[in-house]
């Protein structure tokens, strides 16, 4: 399976031809910090660009996660507004937040390969 990432903190796996799941990525857990609270935004099965995904309230921030391009949702991580620290996990099969479909390929191929950001000094 191949991870591909946004610049908005989000990793993206391509599960198979149709399916992808979306998480958390490591620039998006330094962003927030210790997540302590999240809440998965139903949106009726379809997200927009632009719309919001999650509401999460971590250590550093408290902030809103929008969807960067338009999908169609599948299935969403339940488990996560009852075990919000499961977004703290470096395993995607424990920090996924949503599994979409109706990806458009030119999108997928936009995506980063590689996560890129600057940690902040924290000394």
């Amino acid at each position: 399976m191949t991870v591909k990432y946004h610049d908005n903190g989000i990793w993206i796996e391509k599960m198979n031809d149709t399916d992808y799941r979306i998480g958390l990525s490591e620039k998006g857990q330094d962003d927030v910090g210790e997540v302590m609270f999240a809440e998965v935004l139903e949106n009726d099965g379809n997200l927009e660009q632009g719309d919001a995904f999650l509401n999460v309230e971590g250590a550093k921030a408290v902030t809103e996660i929008t969807m960067p391009f338009s999908v169609k949702v599948k299935e969403t991580h339940k488990e996560l507004e009852d075990e919000p620290d499961l977004l703290n996990k470096e395993d995607r099969d424990e920090n996924w937040i949503i599994t979409v479909t109706e990806l458009d390929a030119s999108v997928w191929e936009s995506l980063d390969n590689e996560l890129t950001f600057d940690k902040e000094d924290e000394t």
